[in-house]
């Protein structure tokens, strides 16, 4: 099916007031890649990670960034890390969950009208699997991002981490954006 097809269906199902779904290549799931390519990077990167560094043998990269290697058995801020375990089949089980809605989502969503949407949900999409993907091979997240400023230091993080940050502020973006057209739409 051609583009012009394809943009003629869409076109017909939203004019018709169906809950159509769009042709796959016009959905939000054309920015899956995306998601895929944050899971490959962040996964290379914590191999990388783990063969060539010690436990929190630290590389002064800048005077506020450094590489260690370390452990997080928890979430965010080391959240549950000191937990017997059990947190680590309920993060997986959130991350599927969580990554599952956000796919129906971007499935639903048109790749050319909301693509600053689909694209932040694919690096959530991303950053969610690539944890999850650490969580079920090892039981534990390699983070190795350590920022600090002066002797403020700054939980450690990775590839995935900053992926679902970036994903998360190109969210607020495109909600701020929305907010500000359906204001010049109103007289």
């Amino acid at each position: 099916m051609s583009e012009a097809n394809n943009n003629a269906a869409a076109a017909a199902a939203v004019s018709a007031g169906t809950p159509r779904l769009l042709p796959v290549g016009l959905s939000g799931w054309r920015w899956l890649p995306l998601a895929a390519a944050v899971i490959v990077v962040d996964y290379i990167a914590k191999a990388w990670i783990t063969h060539h560094f010690a436990l929190f043998e630290p590389v002064h990269l800048l005077p506020v960034l450094d590489i260690i290697l370390t452990y997080n058995t928890g979430a965010a801020f080391s959240f549950l890390a000191e937990a017997s375990g059990w947190q680590r089949w309920l993060f997986v089980l959130l991350a599927l969950a969580v990554s599952s809605a956000l796919l129906v989502w971007m499935r639903r969503l048109s790749a050319r009208v909301h693509a600053l949407l689909a694209c932040g949900l694919a690096l959530i999409v991303g950053g969610a699997l690539g944890n999850m993907l650490d969580r079920l091979l090892t039981g534990r997240v390699v983070d190795f991002i350590h920022v600090h400023w002066g002797h403020a230091y700054f939980p450690a993080f990775n590839v995935a981490d900053s992926a679902i940050t970036v994903g998360a502020v190109l969210l607020l973006v495109d909600a701020w954006l929305e907010t500000r057209a359906a204001r010049r739409v109103r007289p």
